[in-house]
């Protein structure tokens, strides 16, 4: 009964729920197969599940819904989230994460409930979901040169996976989360956000030489940092303090700040990260007699896979399912 849910609820998001089609797939023997697989094939655990033919996209800009191919969609983010000059495999490990994040999306959707960032649509064309550029939009942006180039090369990546997404314990992986660089070592995801997921753990990201965000530095005055945190965080107030009040408390099993004492208040690394601006909460202080220097290293959230430690991963020839399989803890890929 569970099998034949699943398999209504994915011919809806399909646009394949009707009348005759949706009795003789529920009655024709086999039909299961189609969409979940032969559990006797190379299917490796679980029940594969076939992503709808389109999707519908809230562009932000425009303010309108737009149906989209799911491939092609795909194909858009990856264009959107990752340089077109990174190693194939890379491509191919960043197209996986980004199809299965967009299918959870939609099918934790359901037919409503879309939050206010994209209200008619479960997913949207920016930061808040997956950075999405059509064809039209990236010719526009990079060029048809590049088209012609990088676009072939994502292309390629993508229908090179096509369908393929991530499984934990049988069912899709709906955290699908990624990030620029890590700084050498990824987040528990409850460190950075609510709840702990499980293959979303802390692992070593050793391949991110390239990375671009590296010991960058922030300075400012210990009077603006104060006035800062003071607007944002209204709730608790530093007051006046000297630069011996200022401490980290704890880090993350990942290396990035957990709790950091700023005069009274305390504050979480995510918390600085969003209030300063910072790169990543992977940060060191440094104290000077009038201005504080926050020193950083890599870009993001730093939860799930890094993308730069992806490349590096590809360039050492690592293939783009080790890649996932080395960043999402215990997950099957197919």
């Amino acid at each position: 009964m569970k099998r034949r849910e699943k398999l209504i609820k994915l011919l809806r998001l399909s646009g394949l729920c009707g009348g005759f089609a949706l009795f003789a797939l529920l009655l024709l023997p086999g039909a299961l197969l189609i969409f979940f697989g032969d559990s006797n094939s190379s299917v490796e655990n679980g029940e594969r599940i076939i992503p709808p033919k389109s999707i519908h996209v809230y562009r932000t800009a425009l303010g309108t819904v737009e149906e989209i191919d799911f491939e092609e969609y795909v194909k858009g983010v990856v264009a959107g989230e990752m340089p077109s000059n990174f190693a194939e495999e890379a491509l191919k490990a960043q197209a996986v994460a980004a199809r299965t994040y967009s299918l959870s999306k939609v099918i934790r959707s359901g037919d409503g409930g879309y939050p206010a960032a994209h209200p008619n649509a479960p997913l949207c064309d920016g930061t808040h979901c997956q950075v999405y550029r059509s064809p039209s939009e990236l010719e526009s942006l990079k060029g048809s040169a590049w088209m012609k180039d990088g676009y072939k090369k994502i292309t390629e990546a993508v229908e090179d996976t096509a369908g393929v997404l991530m499984y934990y314990n049988g069912e899709l992986a709906y955290q699908a989360l990624f990030h620029s660089s890590s700084g050498g070592k990824t987040e528990n995801s409850e460190d950075v956000f609510v709840s702990a997921v499980p293959y979303l753990r802390s692992v070593e990201s050793n391949y991110e030489d390239a990375a671009t965000h590296k010991n960058e530095k922030t300075s400012l005055t210990y009077t603006a940092l104060a006035e800062t945190l003071n607007k944002k965080y209204p709730d608790r107030y530093t007051g006046n303090f000297t630069p011996s009040a200022i401490k980290i408390r704890d880090r993350t099993d990942g290396g990035r700040v957990n709790i950091i004492q700023i005069g009274n208040a305390t504050y979480s690394g995510s918390e600085i990260r969003e209030a300063l601006g910072l790169k990543s909460a992977n940060f060191s202080i440094s104290k000077e007699p009038y201005n504080i220097v926050f020193t950083t290293n890599g870009y993001g959230h730093g939860v799930g896979m890094s993308q730069y430690g992806a490349n590096g991963m590809a360039e050492a020839g690592f293939d783009y399912k080790e890649i996932l399989k080395h960043y999402y803890t215990g997950v099957s890929v197919y």
